[in-house]
């Protein structure tokens, strides 16, 4: 029996440290765009809603700049980083055209649900509201700050207010910039200090929502001072236009993340400690409705259609596949132990979590 028990003992030590050694990721940005459909991602700009009096301001110029008949040249226009790299060089989940469905597993379809379930890996019914109450679960976040070689190498920065409750600042000890937080700290860099000057100079539309350049850019200057090991950066503004019925700046918008997100790729290929070490996950926290063509607005439980999401994946250990036309069924639930076995860590709770997406390893 001891010999058996030992023999176990071994092939399990034995797996974790393959897990730990062969993959050649060592840094992940998960990166999500809050309520962009998985429609805009892989067909481009939406025919009924470009030129619609109640949505477009100027449909002219939108028509101009994101419309062509063939989706293929459409979702380029819309989003070009997605489709000349991440296309090229990663994966993308969730287009429903090949029986590929990712989902949220919540049932609620809205923010806080879906980003507990995006960062914890289960879902939690007591979960039930956007309130700014201190998230109960520990997530992936602070799971990875947990461990040995990476304590206070985890941050995360976000447009919404509400990022220092779903991630637990007071109990995780981890850095969140998020909403109307300044840059805080010794040794602000001149560019952090300008953009505390802006932050209240520049008025957001929304009360808890900042603008998401301002979340890029205090990322970028965190990541190029501290380059941490794990780095969550939430952007916001395409769930709060499309609320709004601004369709004209949700495109605009998911365009501008597009092109933060390149930029984003090439800082950490410019630099050595991250280049070809860093692999990116991007997703969103739910999506929204169809039809009738108003419910392209709105989102949760009574919105056909906004549980339906989309993952992305690039980096050195994941195959270069493009659109995924597999058939599978993937939940937002999986992404964090993905985030974390790219790190080569195990990642546990303290119940269940979603498996691994093993496809994102080429398995």
């Amino acid at each position: 029996m001891k010999k058996i028990l030992l023999t176990l003992f071994i092939l399990i030590l034995g797996t974790q440290l393959f897990a730990q050694n062969s993959n050649r990721t060592e840094r992940v940005f998960l990166i999500s765009l809050d309520g962009l459909r998985w429609q805009e991602l892989y067909t481009g700009a939406d025919e009924k809603l470009i030129s619609h009096e109640d949505y477009v301001r100027n449909p002219e110029a939108l028509i101009e700049t994101f419309w062509d008949e063939n989706p293929e040249v459409r979702k380029k226009l819309l989003l070009p980083f997605f489709w000349s790299v991440i296309a090229e060089n990663g994966q993308l989940y969730g287009n429903r055209t090949y029986g590929n469905y990712v989902d949220v597993a919540n049932g609620r379809n809205f923010s806080y649900p879906g980003y507990s379930e995006l960062l914890v890996g289960y879902v939690d019914e007591e979960i039930n509201s956007n309130a700014k109450i201190m998230n109960p679960n520990t997530t992936v976040l602070e799971f990875v700050n947990n461990q040995s070689g990476y304590e206070g190498r985890v941050a995360a920065f976000g447009s919404w207010d509400v990022f220092p409750y779903i991630i637990n600042t007071e109990r995780s000890g981890i850095p969140v910039n998020a909403g109307f937080d300044p840059a805080e700290g010794d040794g602000l860099t001149d560019r952090e200090i300008f953009l505390n000057e802006l932050l209240h100079q520049i008025p957001s539309p929304w009360s808890t929502v900042r603008l998401d350049a301002f979340t890029h850019h205090y990322a970028v200057e965190y990541i190029k001072k501290h380059e941490p090991k794990l780095v969550y950066i939430a952007y916001g503004e395409t769930d709060d236009f499309g609320h709004d019925g601004n369709y004209q700046a949700y495109l605009y918008s998911a365009r501008q993340t597009d092109s933060f997100i390149r930029n984003l790729w090439e800082m950490v290929q410019s630099h050595p400690v991250y280049k070809d070490k860093t692999t990116f996950v991007i997703t969103t926290d739910h999506g929204r409705g169809t039809d009738p063509v108003d419910e392209w607005r709105h989102h949760g439980s009574r919105v056909e259609g906004s549980e339906e999401m989309w993952i992305a994946v690039i980096g050195p250990d994941t195959p270069a596949t493009g659109i995924v036309k597999e058939e599978m069924h993937l939940y937002q639930k999986q992404v964090a132990k993905t985030v974390a076995r790219l790190l080569g860590l195990e990642y546990e709770n303290n119940r269940p979590v979603g498996d691994v997406i093993e496809t994102v390893f080429g398995r």
